[in-house]
């Protein structure tokens, strides 16, 4: 089936197939540009021309217990990340101030490791939670790792309103990424979470060593598990780390086609780009809103800078889009 046909397919049934999308993800960079435009169109329809602006906290780092080659939190890597324990209410309520004050309408509290480690840590979490509950336009979100539905349901119950957990990468490429933990677990957490009544985020990072068909395995296990917002990374190599060795760089077009084929496939998700965006789109990141995405993270990452968010806010602006 043609681009037009596919484009007319989506925006009628919201649905194509994986063969479909191999065929999108596949296209040839002389015409990439007219995935692009049918990509927006889509956009244009579902989700409008307003932009999600989110902001994270790295709010415990370094010592993680698992081995996913791309962190450079893993106690697996040498690196030189800072390691500190969670940082408490107070501090945290202060980066959300910050965030709010750059733009962002959607808070999210990240901490290393497998997950949260004992009452103490989920306790200060919740209080800090309920305490942004007074906050008005700010989304209240976490990423604290595979957990259970009772600790769930603790989050939901003091505000919480979506909680983000990465796939990371395909079923059929994860043992290459991680080997401490497995995909039915991460998959049971946002089961775990939409049962107890979270909105779930859950994306991926491109550019580990996978191939353009898992890129779209990913994808359509995404829209099976019915997830609301989906963010696009793409690596940006630490030293020290798995991943970084035989790094191998995603081509600005390449990460193009990626954004637009998860528009197609999934249409009316929140479609974010977050990290790396920076150091593999360049000159090119303003596109990254015409193949699709109606979401992006301001300022600095986890463990990497990003950059100033006046910078996106006037990007988006000069794309006669709103934030």
């Amino acid at each position: 089936m043609k681009l037009p046909q596919l484009l007319e397919k989506c925006l009628k049934d919201k649905n194509i197939s994986f063969k479909e999308a191999l065929s999108l993800i596949n296209t040839k960079d002389a015409d990439t540009f007219d995935l692009l435009a049918a990509a927006n169109k889509i956009r244009q329809k579902f989700k409008g021309n307003k932009i999600i602006l989110c902001s994270i906290v790295n709010a415990k780092s370094g010592k993680c217990t698992e081995d996913c080659s791309f962190c450079a939190q893993s106690r697996f890597h040498k690196t030189n990340v800072e390691t500190y324990p969670l940082l408490n209410k107070e501090e945290l309520l202060s980066f959300a101030t910050q965030a709010q004050k750059s733009g962002g309408t959607c808070f999210s509290i990240v901490t290393s490791g497998k997950g949260v480690v004992g009452e103490k840590e989920l306790e200060t979490i919740t209080n800090t939670i309920r305490s942004l509950r007074s906050r008005k336009n700010l989304r209240r979100c976490a990423s604290l790792g595979i957990l259970s539905k009772e600790a769930l349901a603790q989050l939901k119950a003091a505000g919480l309103k979506r909680f983000h957990h990465n796939l990371e990468t395909a079923r059929s490429f994860f043992p290459k990424m991680c080997t401490t933990h497995t995909y039915d677990e991460r998959i049971a957490t946002i089961k775990a979470a939409k049962e107890v009544g979270l909105e779930v985020c859950s994306g991926g990072i491109f550019g580990l060593g996978e191939s353009p068909k898992q890129r779209v395995e990913l994808a359509f296990e995404l829209k099976k598990l019915g997830v609301k917002s989906v963010p696009i990374n793409i690596l940006t190599p630490v030293k020290g780390t798995k991943a970084a060795k035989g790094y191998k760089p995603m081509k600005p077009l390449e990460i193009l086609r990626l954004i637009a084929t998860y528009r197609f496939i999934m249409p009316e998700v929140d479609l974010g780009v977050f990290g790396g965006r920076e150091l593999n789109l360049r000159s090119l990141q303003p596109l990254m809103y015409i193949a699709g995405a109606n979401q992006t993270l301001l300022g600095n990452y986890l463990t990497t800078c990003g950059r100033d968010p006046k910078e996106d806010v006037q990007m988006i602006k000069d794309l006669r889009l709103t934030c």
